[in-house]
């Protein structure tokens, strides 16, 4: 089954090198995409909540054949709600298509035109640690809006997919700042 929101939007030759015959490569402009992959932070943290989750199942399961349904439905619903938020965790970053710029975080969304975007820039500045209150001395890539308050980081180099991978950080910050600068009036 394809998982499209943990694929990359970048070409790849037969070697694993990544190709760069166009900017932006795509055919398919309106599809909401991610122009980088989810980092090994964060996929290693949905893999241990799926692990929880079919745990949960698990004792699902033998809590029913003990003949305790209501425990058995708790634990189902405990195990349904990590599915979902691990999935959340996995779609959270970056998505971007011809209509404009959305951050996806785990509990909200904002979406942004391309119309109201003043500019979309890296900058050194202090950024949390894994999203966690400690802020260390990094880089972040920012979207200045037209009109309204700055949004939070889009991505910074020690968030959960960027931490201790700096090429791939400055792709994707270069990616994002590419379809800003075709897309953006």
């Amino acid at each position: 089954m394809p998982l499209p929101f943990l694929t990359a939007d970048r070409a790849f030759d037969a070697s694993g090198d990544a190709v760069d015959d166009a900017a932006l490569p795509y055919d398919d402009r309106d599809r909401w995409r991610r122009p980088y992959r989810p980092g090994p932070w964060r996929v290693g943290i949905a893999a241990i909540l799926l692990l929880l989750a079919s745990y949960l199942l698990f004792a699902a399961m033998i809590v029913a054949f003990a003949g305790a349904l209501p425990g058995a439905g708790v634990c189902v619903t405990t195990a349904a709600v990590v599915i979902a938020i691990a999935v959340r965790l996995l779609r959270t970053g970056v998505w971007v298509n011809e209509q404009g710029l959305r951050r996806v975080g785990l509990f909200a969304t904002t979406t942004l035109p391309w119309s109201q975007v003043a500019e979309v820039r890296t900058m050194q500045q202090p950024v949390k640690w894994l999203g966690m209150p400690r802020t260390v001395q990094g880089q972040a890539l920012l979207a200045i809006p037209t009109v309204g308050e700055p949004l939070r980081p889009l991505i910074t180099d020690h968030n959960a997919d960027f931490l201790g991978r700096m090429e791939a950080f400055d792709m994707a910050a270069d990616a994002v700042e590419g379809w800003a600068a075709e897309y953006r009036t």
